[in-house]
Parts: structure tokens; C-alpha cells; sequence
């Protein structure tokens, strides 16, 4: 089994929850631990699994301390969920880094058989591949975003590492990547071809500055994910807790990474999530911890609407545009957004099809104006 490559978590870790109350979480959920071996996973829904695989990474990547992680997380009081958790230890760096890959892509694949949710945390973002291959395996389609102040697309013949994953996602055979999001990049560290290439794909993307104005405008990003990959340089050095010494003097801030995570958590159709590039720092340990929690509460909070159903309790309006007309729907359950996109078939034209693309009312209100959102026109081009 897949599992047995995970080592059990160090058991003094657990010690720090000793003189705690019973409802913390290092109390509450599964833990893989030596004496108690791996947890029944019968009713869990999450899964924390540690790695420290960095030797593809392109910037130094120092061990992180997972052990301090964990520390801050047990200590956390749990919200009113029923949602199963259990951490199932470490997988251990292989004798390659493609070993690591295998490893890490069926153990994935294993959990996400049985409707649990893995975590990945620590290593480099390189680690995604194996969360992508995931989804390959079984021939899935993929919805991919990535939290990151990069692209990293490579700029080098043949290069795969933390900053060039992507370019190996996008050139993998075979390929079952339907569209890749960037939420938080930074224009000047964007190659001029990099954006070329975004536009060409008709993929997405979102510069750090909109995202900080208007955090809300992700979380229908996030409803159309299958897998999210956290690359914590995002961070500025101040959230990081590297200030003065290190990191970022621009960037994103603990409060909006932690929505960002519970967007995350309450989209019905995200499976897999990832959060590389770590740093050691005491403020970081926390920092992460409380991601995880808010990724936690979202999952418990998820509204069991994908796939999306309109034909009982949605409301449906048709926006009579110069062009066109556009019809978005209505949760009144959610109170989210949807559009429908249609594919017609110009051979015979009453052949037509139609799916549906997450939006907020900003959206509705655009075409409302005869404005077409960006959204529906990257996607029309995607299908």
C-alpha cells in the first residue's frame, strides 16, 4: 500500500498539547504516531501529509521544520466541524527525486480514491507534477491554480525545477490539463514571453494588487479547481516573518492567504492541495497552521453544489446583450454566481451544448452594462 511509505509523526510533538484542553486539535484529530501506528481512515476527509523533498528546487530550499509546524497546529482549537482530520506522518525524500514524484503522486491518488483531501506541506513547488499526475492517472481533466508571485514557466531548454514546473505540466503527454489559474503574481517578475504564452493558452491570471483589493473576486477561481498549489514566496517578508533579513518587500499578507485557503476549502470540487516553499520562521509556523485551519473550515462548509444542478432551487436571467445573450444563474443556497457557456456545433446547428462557469455578480452586472466578462471569453476559447 501506498501509505506504508509515510513515517509516523515524532510522538514528543504531541507532547506540547500535554497540559492543553482535550477539544485542541492535536487531541481531536488522527495522528500517525509509532505506538498507535496509522489511523482507520474510515471517517476522515483530510489528510496532512509532510514532505521535504527540495533537490529540484530552483532557489535553496532549507529543510523545513515540520515538527514546529506542527507544534502551532495541535495547538489550535478546532471549529464547530464534523470534519474527519488526520496527519499521516512524513514521506521521506527518495533515493531519487523522481521516486519522490511516484511516491507522493499515488499516495494522492490512493486518498483521493477514498474522498479524502491530502495536503501537501513543505518542498519545493516542483512537488505539484506529482500532485498533477494524481489526476492523469485517471484520466481526469484538471483545473489547476496556483497561489504564486510567478508563472514558472521555464526559460531554459529542458529545465524542471520549483521555478519551471509548469512548463513540464503544460508539456506532458499525456496532456489533461484544461486550464491553469495564477492568483498573486508580480508583473516585474514576469518574462514578457511568459505572459505571451499565458495569453496564447487563454489561461488566467490575477496581479497581486487586484487580488489585495478585492479578495472575493478569487473564490470563483477556486470553485472551478481540482488541485491548488500554495508557493509561500508569495509572501512578503513582514508575513513571512523574515523582515529584516530576507524575502519580499512586496507581497501578499497572512489575512488574505488564509481566505484565499478557505476559498479553497469550500469549493465542492477541489481534491488536492499543496503548500510549498516554506520558510523557518516562528511567525511562519503559525502562519501556516492557521492556513491550514481556515482551508479545515472551509471544507466544512462546502454547499454540495458541484456539479452544478439548475433546475431546482436556482434563478436563472438572461442578459439581453448587443451581441449576444448571456444567462447566469443563481444559487439560493449559496447565493453564488454562474454562467453558462455554449458550445454550439455549426455543422448543424441545433446540435447545442452548454456548461456552466463559476462568476460573481460583478460578472452579471458587467454584461448587464453590454460588457462581456473576461471570464466567459477566455473560457469560450479554452473549450
Amino acid at each position: 500500500m501506498s501509505l506504508d511509505f509515510l513515517t509516523a509523526v515524532d510522538e514528543t510533538t504531541l507532547g506540547v498539547t500535554a497540559l492543553l484542553p482535550k477539544q485542541v486539535m492535536g487531541k481531536q484529530i488522527a495522528v500517525h504516531t509509532a505506538s498507535e501506528g496509522f489511523p482507520d481512515l474510515k471517517d476522515i476527509r483530510i489528510a496532512l501529509i509532510g514532505v521535504n523533498e527540495s533537490r529540484n528546487s530552483y532557489y535553496p530550499v532549507e529543510t523545513y521544520d515540520l515538527s514546529a509546524f506542527r507544534r502551532e497546529f495541535y495547538q489550535l482549537f478546532p471549529g464547530n466541524w464534523s470534519v474527519g482530520v488526520a496527519d499521516l506522518g512524513d514521506l521521506p525524500p527518495g533515493e531519487t527525486v523522481d521516486d519522490t514524484y511516484h511516491a507522493l503522486k499515488t499516495i494522492c491518488l490512493n486518498l483521493r480514491q477514498i474522498n479524502v483531501i491530502p495536503i501537501v506541506i513543505g518542498g519545493s513547488q516542483d512537488l505539484s507534477i506529482a500532485l498533477y499526475q494524481s489526476f492523469v492517472e485517471l484520466n481526469q481533466w484538471v483545473n489547476m491554480v496556483a497561489v504564486d508571485n510567478r508563472f514558472d514557466f521555464s526559460q531554459e531548454e529542458e529545465l524542471i525545477s520549483g521555478r519551471s514546473y509548469m512548463s513540464k505540466i503544460i508539456m506532458d503527454s499525456p496532456n489533461r490539463l484544461h486550464n491553469y489559474t495564477n492568483i498573486g503574481y508580480q508583473s516585474f517578475l514576469i518574462a514578457q514571453e511568459e505572459l505571451d504564452l499565458m495569453d496564447k493558452l487563454f489561461f488566467d491570471a490575477l496581479r497581486l494588487g487586484e487580488v489585495l483589493d478585492d479578495v472575493r473576486q478569487t473564490e470563483p477561481i477556486f470553485r472551478e479547481s481540482d488541485l491548488v498549489s500554495f508557493d509561500m514566496k508569495v509572501l512578503h517578508a513582514v508575513a513571512a516573518g523574515t523582515f529584516p533579513t530576507s524575502g519580499m518587500p512586496n507581497g501578499m499578507d497572512g489575512r488574505t492567504l488564509c481566505a484565499l485557503a478557505r476559498y479553497a476549502g469550500i469549493s465542492d470540487r477541489l481534491s488536492v492541495m499543496g503548500c510549498f516553499e516554506l520558510v523557518n520562521s516562528p511567525l511562519f509556523h503559525k502562519l501556516l497552521a492557521q492556513m491550514i485551519w481556515y482551508f479545515i473550515e472551509g471544507v466544512s462548509r462546502r454547499f454540495d453544489e458541484y456539479p452544478v444542478a439548475t433546475s431546482q432551487g436556482f434563478t436563472k436571467y438572461v442578459v439581453q446583450m448587443s451581441d449576444r445573450d448571456l444567462v447566469f444563474y443563481r444559487s439560493e443556497k449559496s447565493q453564488r454566481w454562474w454562467m453558462e457557456l455554449l458550445r454550439e456545433d455549426y455543422l448543424d446547428n441545433k446540435k447545442k451544448k452548454s456548461t456552466l462557469l463559476s462568476c460573481t455578480q460583478a460578472d452579471y452586472d458587467a454584461a448587464c452594462q453590454d460588457i462581456l466578462p473576461d471570464r466567459w471569453w477566455r473560457a469560450s476559447k479554452r473549450s
